[in-house]
């Protein structure tokens, strides 16, 4: 029989949880990673973000007649800017797919919590510290890709690793560190919604025949 069990702390990594893998896919398929600097057009220089030049993994923002025009610049997975970016793009996509997998997974732990006596929090939580690793491995790699060509042609000739040049970084970036952070904040928090789930309290609202158990 299956008992829909909702507490707290378990609707809280739930729901993280579908937030951090959305925020990575996010951050993953903008052009918002570099951002080039203002330049002066009719005598203006131009300070709004939206209206600056950027540069994304496989994408880019250009200006073309004053206005800002985006579009994919690697057709191939070849014509990545750089070969570490090319490293970066593929543990980001893994480190990805794990958690998109454990975001739909945590859907389904309202109605069942384990796996052949295996607690499906655990396994998930695991699995969030397995993604958190591919994603810092990928986000390391990034800046190791500044010294490329294109880099230097978008930022400036002194741009090399680790160093954009006169290029700042954008929101994208920042946007993957922070779902970063808060992928490893869910595998913590999965112990703790297992334990809210398996509690006393839960036990005793089961064995009274309750389908639908809600701790708040």
């Amino acid at each position: 029989m299956c008992h829909v069990i909702v507490t707290c702390r378990s609707m809280l990594w739930t729901l993280l949880s579908i937030v951090v893998a959305f925020a990575e896919l996010v951050a993953f398929m903008s052009p918002e990673w570099l951002l080039r600097p203002p330049l002066p057009e009719n005598g203006v220089t131009q300070t709004k973000v939206n209206d600056r030049e950027s540069l994304g993994l496989y994408n880019r923002c250009y200006r073309i007649k004053g206005e800002i025009s985006c579009g994919i610049y690697a057709r191939a997975f070849g014509e990545v800017a750089s070969k570490f970016w090319q490293a970066a793009m593929l543990f980001l996509a893994a480190g990805m797919l794990v958690l998109g997998c454990v975001a739909c997974i945590s859907v389904f732990t309202l109605c069942f919590q384990s796996i052949k006596k295996k607690s499906i929090f655990n396994i998930c939580g695991l699995l969030q510290a397995i993604g958190g690793l591919l994603l810092i491995v990928g986000l390391m790699l990034y800046p190791t890709g500044w010294g490329s060509e294109k880099v230097a042609s978008f930022c400036g000739l002194e741009a090399s690793p680790f160093r954009p040049a006169g290029c700042s970084l954008g929101w994208a970036f920042y946007t993957a560190i922070g779902g970063t952070l808060g992928t490893f904040l869910c595998s913590v928090l999965s112990a703790q919604a297992e334990i809210a789930t398996s509690s006393d309290k839960v036990q005793e609202e089961i064995e009274e025949g309750k389908s639908l158990i809600c701790l708040l």
